[in-house]
C-alpha cells in the first residue's frame, strides 16, 4: 500500500487576524468631558440647553460629539434642521456611558469600588444618613440559618420564573415584584410575610404599591448605581444577591433605625410573558461589606426579620 502524504491546509483564525492587523485604539485625553457632553446632549437633544447645562461652547460639545463618532466608527446622532435624534448606535452607547459617568464621580471620592469583583458602592451624608451596597457571591445564600433564600431560587427554578406557576405560590407572601415603566421601577405587589412589610407594618407596606423606588440622598448618580442592580438582572434574567446597611424609619414621623439586609433578585415572569423582577430580603447574620464591622447587627431592631417556617 503506498502512503500519502497529505497536507491539510491550515486556516487562519479570523479573530486573531483581525486583532494582529489591527491598529490600538488612541483613547482620547479628554474622553471623561466628551461622554458628558454626549450624554448631556441625549438627554437634552438640543444643542443650545446642552451647552447651557455643561457650561461649555456649541464648538466644543459639536467637536466631542465628531471626535466619540470618529473613533466608535459610527454616528451618534442624526439632524433634521436643528433637531438632534439618537441613533440606533448611540441608544447603545448611551447607557453604558451614563454609567461611566456614574461611576467615576463616585469612584473619584471612594464611595464606589470592586471587593473579589464584585461591585461595592456607598454614600455618607452630612445628616448622618448612610447607605452601603456590596454584590454577593450567590453560594452565600446558601450559608444562612433560614431556608428562604435557597427555598425561593429552587421555587423560581422550578417554575421557570413565572410569578403565577403552582411550584412559586408557597414563595409569594414573602417577595415584592417590581415592573419597569417609563418612569421607572414601580413596585406591583408587596407580601403580607415579606420583611418589608414587616418593617413598616402591612397597612403601611400596602400603601406603597404602584410607588417607584423613591428618590436616594445620594443623589442622581448614587441612585442610577442602586438601579443597576435591577437592570442587570433584566437584562440577564438570572439571579443576584446584594448585602445592603443603612438607616430606615419605621414610619413618616419616627427617626431612621439601622437596617443590615441580605436581598435576592431575581428575574422572572408575568403571565404574559413581561418581566417581573422578584426581589426577597431578610435579615443579616454576619455583615460580609468590606469596611463595616458587626455593630449594626446589636443595633438594629429584635423584630426586624422575616419569620419563615424551616
Amino acid at each position: 500500500m503506498t502512503r500519502m502524504n497529505v497536507r491539510l491546509p491550515i486556516q487562519e483564525d479570523p479573530v486573531q487576524t483581525v486583532q494582529a492587523k489591527a491598529a490600538p485604539v488612541q483613547v482620547p485625553s479628554l474622553l471623561y468631558e466628551m461622554i458628558r457632553s454626549f450624554t448631556t446632549l441625549a438627554r437634552t437633544l438640543n444643542l443650545s440647553h446642552a451647552v447651557a447645562e455643561l457650561g461649555s461652547t456649541r464648538q466644543t460639545v459639536r467637536r466631542h460629539i465628531a471626535q466619540l463618532e470618529e473613533v466608535s466608527g459610527n454616528k451618534l446622532f442624526s439632524m433634521e434642521g436643528h433637531h438632534y435624534t439618537l441613533t440606533t448606535h448611540g441608544i447603545e452607547m448611551l447607557p453604558e456611558a451614563d454609567d461611566l459617568l456614574a461611576r467615576g464621580k463616585l469612584w473619584i471620592t471612594g464611595q464606589a469600588g470592586h471587593v473579589n469583583n464584585l461591585m461595592r458602592f456607598s454614600h455618607e451624608a452630612p445628616n448622618g444618613w448612610a447607605f452601603f451596597q456590596q454584590h454577593q457571591p450567590l453560594n452565600h445564600a446558601w450559608d444562612l440559618t433560614s431556608s428562604l433564600f435557597r427555598d425561593c431560587i429552587s421555587a423560581w427554578s422550578r417554575s421557570e420564573g413565572y410569578l403565577e406557576a403552582p411550584e412559586f405560590q408557597k414563595m409569594r407572601p414573602f417577595v415584592l415584584v417590581y415592573r419597569h415603566t417609563p418612569h421607572g421601577w414601580i413596585c406591583v405587589e408587596i407580601g403580607e410575610e415579606s420583611f418589608y412589610a414587616q418593617w413598616w407594618g402591612w397597612a403601611n407596606a400596602r400603601s406603597s404599591i404602584g410607588r417607584g423606588l423613591g428618590e436616594f440622598p445620594g443623589g442622581p448618580e448614587f441612585e442610577n448605581l442602586i438601579n443597576q442592580s435591577f437592570e442587570e438582572v433584566q437584562a440577564s434574567g438570572g439571579l443576584r444577591l446584594d448585602e445592603v446597611v443603612t438607616q430606615i424609619p419605621r414610619s413618616a414621623d419616627t427617626p431612621p433605625e439601622p437596617l443590615a439586609y441580605h436581598r435576592l433578585l431575581m428575574g422572572g415572569r408575568f403571565p404574559d410573558g413581561s418581566f417581573a423582577l422578584i426581589t426577597v430580603v431578610d435579615r443579616s447574620e454576619t455583615i460580609r461589606i468590606k469596611g463595616l464591622d458587626q455593630e449594626v447587627l446589636e443595633l438594629m431592631p429584635a423584630d426586624a426579620r422575616v419569620t419563615y417556617p424551616a
